[in-house]
């Protein structure tokens, strides 16, 4: 007797919820746009695009918020895997933003251009007059992300009120807003870092050579191994050495750290975060160690 076998993965479970979030998106919002930096979720996230809406191109542009300090793999591989779509990409840039006056860049051995994104964003945002935007934020990942809901939010001045959210019950999502306003929309928020990496795997999906380990030369501080870069100015007592790392996360250089690491394929890279009990941006974020509350300080603010 032929048996059927019903029962879905989680990845499947994930996918499907993930994909019914975008189409939702695109059908009750005028102007979405998706955040693409290149990094892993962003990626992942990009290719739930395609499925939601092949065999028709993705139906918003993509954005990414440039500080103009990015590892150059990263944007290498933005701007192939977008010319690869024909998709067309949005880049604001924070440079710009302190050309004009919009922002003073900090100075200083600790100096970083990660917390100027947000007025970059929002100006961007009013700009081209987006009313939806996706992303890749996990609630896995930290502890103010882990209180967003799905459609999170924002009035006219780009703000989160974390104790005013919109009530979400069986995956009923409110999307009306009034003009000025906007939501950031999560597809990913009930994936976990390892689901990412799982779901990379089984699709063979491509991401920068950043993420698998490489000799790379370093320098440690505050219990973090930041890179060699022109944009990050080292103490003497920060000497250089050469160390096998890899990168968990993808952000601004002069705050994202590099992990020891020996994984050169997805499937090692999977083992190793199995066998972690330190989130990534707990591990190599330092913007995120400023305060107890400095990821949910930014968000307030406007922040991704």
């Amino acid at each position: 007797m032929l048996q059927r076998d019903y029962t879905t993965s989680q990845l499947d479970v994930l996918e499907a919820e993930a994909i019914h979030i975008m189409r939702e998106v695109a059908a009750e919002f005028e102007r979405p746009c998706l955040l693409f930096s290149g990094g892993k979720d962003s990626i992942v996230m990009l290719r739930i695009a395609e499925k939601a809406f092949w065999p028709a191109p993705i139906p918003f542009p993509l954005m990414h918020v440039d500080t103009g300090h990015n590892f150059s793999e990263v944007i290498d591989f933005r701007d192939r895997r977008v010319a690869e779509l024909g998709a067309r990409l949005v880049v604001a840039s924070v440079q710009d933003s302190i050309d004009a006056g919009r922002v003073v860049e900090e100075t200083g051995r600790r100096a970083s251009r990660n917390r100027l994104q947000t007025t970059t964003l929002l100006d961007a945002i009013e700009e081209q007059e987006f009313d939806a935007v996706f992303g890749g934020a996990r609630r896995d990942e930290e502890k103010a992300r882990a209180k967003e809901r799905v459609f999170s939010f924002r009035d006219d001045f780009g703000q989160w009120d974390p104790k005013n959210q919109r009530p979400e019950l069986w995956n009923l999502y409110n999307a009306k807003i009034r003009k000025g306003e906007h939501i950031r929309v999560f597809p990913l928020s009930n994936w976990t870092e390892l689901d990412i990496w799982d779901y990379i795997r089984r699709e063979g999906i491509e991401i920068p050579s950043i993420y698998f380990a490489h000799t790379r030369r370093v320098f440690e501080r505050d219990g973090m191994l930041l890179p060699e870069s022109d944009v990050l100015e080292r103490g003497d007592d920060e000497p250089l050495f050469e160390a096998m790392v890899r990168y968990r996360t993808v952000g601004d250089i002069t705050c994202t750290g590099a992990v020891p690491s020996t994984a050169s394929t997805v499937s090692e890279i999977i083992d190793e975060i199995a066998a972690t009990r330190i989130t990534e941006r707990g591990a190599t974020r330092a913007d995120d160690r400023a305060s107890e509350a400095a990821m949910e300080d930014r968000k307030k603010e406007g922040y991704f």
